[in-house]
């Protein structure tokens, strides 16, 4: 169970970091191109809020498989 979830957020990760724009310029971001999130600024917050948050159980999910073998 915790495994499949652990490969959910890996997904995740790889999505949102794929969906973030650079500063300066890079790919255009689809939160941008519409109202998805909100404005732009909204968009980034909530951007950061879930990578980190998705980061944190990644590694608390490592920490868990590594100690459990």
């Amino acid at each position: 169970m915790f495994k499949l979830i652990w490969i959910i957020i890996n997904i995740l990760l790889i999505s949102i970091i794929f969906i973030r724009t650079p500063n300066n310029g890079g790919l255009e971001s689809l939160t941008t191109k519409t109202n998805l999130l909100g404005s732009p600024n909204s968009a980034e917050k909530t951007l950061n809020r879930l990578t980190w948050s998705l980061i944190i159980s990644y590694f608390f999910l490592a920490i868990k498989f590594n100690l459990a073998s």
